[in-house]
């Protein structure tokens, strides 16, 4: 599929309940005030849930955030479909580079579903730009060094996340470390919106924190 065109990647939430609960908020709660304060895409990636926990979780938050919110579950193509068969609002799935092949993803989610994937290298860009109707976005990262991600590649930074982005036709999130001051430099290298995790999920107001870098966003030239 194409990428919808309604689709807003700019200030884009990947969920770690972990670092919620140690600021002090349930997950939920987090969701909604940063949705509130212009977060546009919300990615449940909760590596230690069950299944039906996840479930629940995708579930709730597709119910709590407006339509025009993305909502993607990360790896979990069985949770995906079981959401979207209980008639939860899930937009599509996030895959890495060890988890199923994207054309096989594709064929169980449909040719509606949004899929994106993560790649670091020019060689996994091109892959995924070859696989053809299967992959709609990238996530191009680590920026830089995370905690957030056990298995994250080595920091890319600025310039070499730039080169990425150019190399390929795919809409492009960057991922891994960011915060407010990366925003404008990776809009002008070329992103198509932040993916950032402990930027909002440890910040002490959830909703302020996602209206400081939406406010980025917009005023980067």
């Amino acid at each position: 599929m194409s990428l919808d065109s309604s689709l807003d990647l700019s200030l884009y939430l990947v969920t770690d309940t972990a670092l919620a609960t140690a600021a002090g908020h349930p997950i939920l709660t987090v969701v909604r005030e940063a949705v509130a304060g212009g977060v546009t895409v919300v990615q449940l990636r909760e590596k230690n849930a069950t299944a039906r926990e996840f479930l629940d979780l995708v579930c709730r938050v597709a119910d709590a955030v407006p339509d025009e919110v993305a909502v993607i579950v990360n790896d979990r193509v069985d949770v995906f479909l079981a959401a979207r068969r209980l008639g939860a609002s899930v937009s599509g799935m996030h895959l890495g580079q060890s988890d199923l092949p994207p054309a096989l993803a594709r064929e169980l989610i449909g040719p509606d579903a949004v899929l994106g994937l993560s790649a670091s290298t020019t060689a996994q860009l091109l892959e995924a730009e070859n696989d053809p109707g299967a992959v709609d976005y990238v996530g191009i990262g680590a920026l830089h060094a995370t905690t957030t991600k056990t298995d994250a590649p080595r920091p890319l930074g600025i310039e070499a996340f730039a080169a990425l982005a150019a190399s390929t036709r795919l809409p492009a999130v960057a991922i891994g470390g960011i915060g407010r001051a990366d925003i404008a430099p990776l809009r002008r290298a070329g992103a198509a919106g932040a993916a950032v995790v402990s930027a909002i999920c440890s910040a002490p107001s959830p909703g302020d924190a996602a209206r400081e870098l939406a406010s980025e966003w917009r005023n980067a030239r």
